[in-house]
């Protein structure tokens, strides 16, 4: 099991920029790989970014080029870098941990573009 705490969302303008911070409650290294979710009103939950336990990353196609997902293992934390925001990015984000067969989730932080 895991326990993940996220923080960093928040208010921002159109191209402004945010950072949103996971920390797992174990080593990450243990964590077969870590990433982003984002889920607006009235729509499903989506893969934004992704890194394994190896530091391969994979990106949804509508934040390559402006997000960027990284982490700290002596910190146990994954970082998700938001730069160029667009109103089409305001959602709920939520940091997931996948584990063998089991994923876990963070408790969400909202991120809010403003146009």
């Amino acid at each position: 099991q895991v326990q993940l705490v996220e923080s960093g969302g928040g208010l921002v303008q159109t191209g402004g920029s945010l950072r949103l911070s996971c920390t797992a409650s174990r080593n990450i290294f243990s964590i077969n790989a870590m990433g982003w979710y984002r889920q607006a009103p009235g729509k499903q939950r989506e893969l934004v970014a992704a890194i394994t336990n190896g530091g391969s990353t994979n990106y949804a196609d509508s934040v390559k080029g402006r997000f960027t997902i990284s982490r700290d293992i002596a910190k146990n934390t994954v970082y998700l870098q938001m730069n160029i925001l667009e109103p089409e990015d305001t959602a709920v984000y939520y940091c997931n941990a996948h584990i063998w067969n089991y994923d876990y989730w963070g408790q969400g932080t909202q991120v809010t573009v403003s146009s």
